[in-house]
């Protein structure tokens, strides 16, 4: 191996040869301005810095081969430090796997279980495992976020642990409790999956796995009911969860209206602003040692008195002490509303504390078990002709063009259509969704948690009796369609993927209590996928095509179909979710309603009858932005931006193409996100959620000068299509947060 100090010009140019091999790469041109620059005193970390620098310069739509080269470039760099802080021998790439477990452990960065529960025979074997030829595989882009994001440091951030052990220990560390004649397979199963970037496991997951720190789960629901008690419960939750780790989406639905009674007293309530307005404040003030706020999403219905004030929450004018900038917002949205605005007719607004006082019932607890008809429409019809005084008439029209502007100028508020969540709810024996979460992919059943009694046991000790409603935890976990797909790998590879979400819910440990009941009565998990317009691009599938609407439903039936059957399996292995009994899975209605009736669905949906299942809930699809990057593949269902851009973040800035670009693929590429027809997203979206029993994260890409009819239509069709939720509205005019949280 090239000396790691690199002393002499010599030494530069077997590099750049050795790096180079096997790359369709012309280096005379990167050799001669190399030389030139030189500095023979700088560091090791200067000199592989600029050679890295001057290996990005040659990226462009014709030359994305140099990402390779410079991701080989800073391995050799990674290499280096890793030898000297691990102290090997400095001509090995990686050194011995068990010595790094033992010194992060003493160190307090890994978690003991590792040595705990694997031998040191065990640990080596698999150190034997590790592949650093698999280190090839990235992109510097790819490499770059996994290293500076995820791998595990020292205290003092020095470079110890290498991408491949980073596979190895997020394998050992989900894997921990399988029965011991068969883990050391399940290990090697999941580091293949991992090290060939077949998939990749949530954010909290790949950061947090196998250390002492943290949580491997990426979002939670809450709901709050219309009390003090509930209101101030939820925010203390709601920190605990940001501080360890986690996105939030919250249902304030339940809340009364602005002008409200309390107590019985007329006029007394302030809505739900000033308790918005407080979780921004934790969203601010709770963050994650610093490194990012928290990020709190806040659902409301459409129908609620105070829904207008909601929807200004995040405009850039007007009176800031109604203005909830930090927070993100989602619309919970009737059918009969969608149906109002495309008729223009009329909507009626209302405090929900009065209808449950005058009507008797809770008017978010029901909803339309058929489209067009159904309990909730029922409810609402009876609510306009009761004599309410919170009762207020607006065009529905109206409500609509204040959700368009909103979505404008802040991409938000994101939608999520109740009726249809709530009609593919394979749960819905068991309650209601209310909401999604911060990335609208997920959706479960969900109720409060209330506070039953209090009482002082003992001096000085008091003990509070709650009842723990369904507080919902994604756990995430996505295909890289660009690799797997082609490589002929979905049914081995969602087999092992299916049995490590099974143990997230398992080995995880989350800061609240009922989270951890939730997360054992479903047993929930989100396998998601991301790489469809790369994977469009192998295929030479133009996007707006009806091969491509084609393609989406067929890929993600089988998606599902294994899903599916691997969650039986470890439902015959280990047994099923505990709310299973009466669920669509086991009565077979969920097959029915999707119309598998081909004979290897038939013969699945039997043996989920007999065997049950392990998860309640199976597939979602996250965004998937940064870890697409790490995976060298397109983000989600996305398109991607253009064939080549520049990727600029807050500690970085660098040149970026569209994988696998070439002479083939530029034109499946070349039609990018604001260029393409949206309706012809829809009908992509439309035609993969059918398979996906929770949701997912779809995103509009629009002109800043988009005609709002143009806009109207397409919520429009995303409704009428079946479409559960729709995500951020990317306008050209506005920026908008990528999410971090659902990162899979």
């Amino acid at each position: 191996m090239i000396s790691i100090q690199l002393e002499s010009k010599e030494m530069i140019l077997q590099l750049i040869d050795q790096m180079s091999a096997g790359l369709e790469i012309e280096t005379g041109a990167y050799k001669e301005k190399i030389l030139k620059l030189w500095d023979q005193d700088a560091s090791l970390v200067e000199k592989t810095d600029l050679l890295i620098k001057h290996a990005l310069e040659n990226i462009d739509e014709a030359g994305a081969t140099w990402t390779f080269f410079a991701a080989r470039i800073y391995l050799h760099k990674l290499y280096a430090e890793a030898a000297k802080n691990r102290h090997y021998d400095p001509t090995l790439k990686y050194g011995s796997f068990y010595d790094l477990i033992r010194q992060l452990v003493e160190k307090g960065i890994y978690s003991p279980k590792l040595l705990d529960k694997y031998t040191k025979q065990e640990i080596e074997t698999l150190g034997r495992l590790i592949d650093p030829e698999k280190d090839l595989l990235f992109t510097y882009p790819g490499l770059y976020t996994l290293v500076t994001r995820y791998l595990a440091s020292d205290f003092e951030k020095h470079v110890y642990e290498l991408p491949q052990e980073r596979w190895m220990v997020i394998a050992m560390y989900l894997m921990q409790d399988e029965q011991q004649e068969t883990r050391m397979e399940h290990v090697k199963e999941a580091y293949w999956a991992l090290s060939n970037l077949y998939m990749t496991v949530a954010t909290p997951t790949l950061a947090n796995a196998g250390k002492t720190h943290g949580q491997l789960s990426s979002c939670f629901i809450d709901t709050v009911a219309d009390s003090l008690q509930s209101i101030y419960d939820s925010n203390t939750d709601i920190a605990q969860l940001s501080k360890n780790g986690g996105g939030i989406g919250v249902y304030m639905g339940k809340i009364r209206g602005r002008g409200s009674a309390i107590k019985g007293f007329p006029g007394m309530s302030s809505g739900v602003v000033p308790w918005i307005k407080q979780l921004n404040n934790t969203a601010v003030s709770v963050d994650q040692l610093g490194t990012r706020k928290g990020a709190i999403t806040v659902y409301l219905d459409v129908w609620h008195r105070d829904i207008e004030d909601f929807l200004d929450l995040k405009l850039n004018n007007g009176d800031d002490r109604l203005r909830a900038r930090d927070i993100y917002t989602g619309v919970c949205i009737p059918d009969y509303f969608m149906e109002q605005v495309e008729k223009r007719g009329d909507w009626y607004v209302f405090d929900p504390h009065e209808v449950k006082e005058v009507m008797g019932f809770a008017l978010e607890d029901f909803y339309d078990e058929e489209k067009g008809k159904g309990s909730w429409r029922e409810k609402y019809e009876a609510c306009i002709h009761a004599d309410l005084r919170s009762k207020r008439k607006v065009p529905a029209i109206e409500i609509m063009k204040r959700i368009m502007r909103s979505q404008l100028e802040t991409g938000a508020p994101f939608m999520f259509y109740r009726d249809e969540v709530n009609r593919q709810n394979p749960n819905s024996h068991k309650g209601i969704i209310y909401c999604s979460n911060l990335c609208t992919e997920i959706a479960q059943n969900q109720s409060p948690t209330e506070l039953i009694e209090e009482w002082i046991k003992e001096e000085n000790v008091i003990v509070k009796k709650y009842r723990s409603g369904d507080y919902v935890v994604c756990n995430l976990s996505s295909i890289n369609l660009g690799k797997a797909v082609p490589d002929g790998v979905l049914e081995r590879l969602i087999r092992i993927q299916v049995r490590m979400l099974d143990h997230v819910i398992d080995v995880n440990t989350l800061p609240i209590k009922q989270v951890q009941i939730t997360n054992k009565k479903y047993r929930a998990v989100g396998l998601g996928t991301f790489g469809w317009h790369h994977l469009l691009a192998l295929e030479g599938i133009e996007w707006e095509t009806e091969a491509a609407v084609e393609y989406a439903d067929k890929l993600y039936e089988n998606i599902a179909y294994y899903a599916i059957k691997s969650s039986m399996e470890l439902a015959r292995e280990k047994g099923s979710y505990p709310a299973f009994p009466g669920s669509k899975w086991s009565t077979g209605a969920y097959f029915t309603g999707k119309g598998y009736t081909s004979e290897r669905w038939l013969a699945l949906a039997e043996e989920v009858k007999k065997y049950g299942l392990r998860n309640g809930y199976l597939m979602a699809v996250a965004p998937n932005a940064t870890t697409s990057i790490i995976a060298g593949s397109t983000a989600s269902i996305d398109p991607v931006f253009q064939p080549y851009y520049m990727e600029e973040k807050k500690d970085y800035r660098f040149p970026v193409t569209a994988p696998d670009l070439d002479h083939r693929t530029y034109n499946i590429y070349r039609r990018s996100a604001y260029k393409l027809d949206q309706r012809w997203s829809v009908r992509q979206n439309a035609a993969r959620q059918k398979h996906i029993d929770q949701s997912i994260s779809f995103n509009f890409y629009v002109p800043y000068n988009i005609r709002a009819q143009v806009l109207l239509d397409l919520h429009l069709q995303a409704w009428k299509s079946g479409l559960k939720t729709t995500y951020y509205v990317r306008s050209t005019s506005n920026e908008v947060e990528e999410c971090e949280w659902c990162q899979s």
